[in-house]
């Protein structure tokens, strides 16, 4: 057990695990955000219907998510590249909003069907949300590695740098 438990401290500290990790906050960021906005949106009725909060929650979560997963867990820095970036970005966006839709359409139809508090409703739309969401996320993981993957020299450079630095 001590032995998985160093391994996985080891890994941690690894470049890749590093990457997971980052890749990990931001959902966690993301997610937190719209959940947040989802619940503000429907459950003080600003968007009162199931698909507009969910679309509106995600398209607030999806803002920062970019910036953050570009900079933070690839490390890439300048302008983006609209092809290579941009557009696989917003492509997996939509598609995971897609599939918190789909989430939505089916919170959308307990809420008619139940005549259930508000509050309850709300919820329900929220983690329906968070639920399609975590199906998701292991998808987007692996595309995402792939968009913002820098060259692997580039990587290695960085590496050792980041070693040295440290070291000194």
């Amino acid at each position: 057990m001590i032995a998985r438990i160093r391994s996985l401290l080891a890994w941690s500290k690894s470049h890749e695990g590093k990457k997971v990790i980052r890749f990990t906050m931001v959902s966690v960021v993301s997610t937190l955000t719209s959940f947040t906005a989802i619940s503000l949106f429907y459950g003080l009725k600003i968007i009162p219907g199931v698909m507009w909060a969910t679309l509106a929650g995600n398209l607030v979560a999806s803002l920062p998510a970019y910036q953050l997963n570009r900079r933070w867990t690839w490390g890439k820095r300048g302008r983006s590249h609209f092809r290579k970036e941009i557009m696989p970005f917003w492509a997996m966006t939509f598609l995971g909003i897609g599939v918190s839709q789909i989430g939505a359409l089916w919170a959308r139809h307990e809420v008619h069907a139940h005549h259930w508090a508000h509050l309850t409703n709300t919820a329900l739309v929220s983690f329906t949300n968070l639920f399609s969401f975590a199906l998701f996320w292991f998808l987007k993981m692996m595309v995402f590695n792939r968009i913002f993957r820098v060259n692997d020299i580039e990587e290695i450079d960085q590496h050792l740098t980041a070693e040295e630095t440290a070291a000194s």
